[in-house]
């Protein structure tokens, strides 16, 4: 067979990937290479540029130096409310989804498609919308501006994900296995934790770098519900912005940005094949 490798369709696809990828990164590349750049050079020339002299420190001042909010110990604890905020909701939506997208695919109940349904209209409603609820809510059971109430919305928010990536994943599941299992004396939760926890897997990896995801990058609710000290570092970063409004420091700001971006980067990086495979890993039974 003719060699394609050179055909002029396959360079242009690659043109066009590199293009796309290139275009994408380019924010990216411009703020990392701004937090190595000292205020007085960008200042001087402009915010695209090549550091000429390496400036670290940006990264320890933003981490522990800098004044947020009239409290000059950097974005440290704020990143430390977004993991305390982060990993209990991700664990405990998780855990949730996977028990619900379960029971409506695999212990078929009067009334099952219609929970399903109710449970992932979740998926379609603007956040906006759920702002005034959420706010009565959190007001009479006393977790306004706690991180508590921010780890009970997001594990609410999140079923709609993890039971839909759940119950389109174990409805591949052959339901002889639950029916052997069955007969065999097991209840719900026994065959849950021996049979369909175990090859779970997959689907579980893809919910779990899905939430965290989505759970630390969020702003809306965290600069909505919380203030001062109780803030996530996403809604920090805006206080960040607000407090160098007069003198610039574009330096500081880049480097929290990265540092802030960071766990979730690590995650697609390490976790991205994982992620693909376990959304493919159902979709042919």
């Amino acid at each position: 067979m003719r060699d394609r490798s050179f055909a002029p369709s396959r360079i242009l696809i690659y043109l066009v990937v590199t293009l796309f990828a290139a275009a994408y990164l380019a924010p990216l590349v411009v703020v990392v290479l701004n937090s190595v750049r000292t205020n007085e050079e960008i200042a001087q020339g402009s915010m695209i540029g090549w550091p000429q002299h390496m400036a670290w420190r940006n990264y320890l001042t933003a981490w522990s130096g800098f004044c947020i909010a009239e409290t000059c110990a950097g974005i440290r604890p704020y990143m430390l409310n977004s993991a305390l905020i982060t990993i209990p909701a991700t664990i405990f939506s998780t855990l949730l989804g996977a028990v619900a997208g379960y029971a409506v695919s695999l212990w078929r109940f009067r009334g099952d498609n219609w929970i399903y349904g109710i449970v992932t209209l979740g998926l379609f409603l603007p956040q906006q919308m759920r702002l005034l609820p959420w706010t009565i809510v959190l007001r009479d059971i006393g977790l306004i501006n706690t991180l508590w109430g921010l780890v009970l919305i997001h594990t609410i928010q999140g079923l709609s994900f993890t039971v839909l990536f759940c119950r389109n994943y174990y409805i591949a599941i052959p339901h002889e296995l639950i029916r052997a299992a069955r007969i065999d004396g097991a209840g719900f939760f026994r065959i849950f934790w021996r049979i369909i926890l175990p090859l779970s897997s997959p689907i579980l990896i893809v919910t779990v770098i899905w939430q965290f995801t989505h759970i630390w990058n969020e702003f809306l609710y965290g600069v909505t519900f919380t203030t001062g000290q109780q803030q996530p570092v996403t809604a920090a970063l805006i206080a960040l912005s607000a407090a160098v409004a007069d003198i610039p420091q574009h330096g500081v700001q880049s480097a929290a940005v990265i540092i802030a971006a960071l766990p979730t980067l690590l995650i697609y990086l390490f976790g991205g094949r994982y992620f693909v495979r376990g959304l493919t890993a159902g979709a042919v039974k």
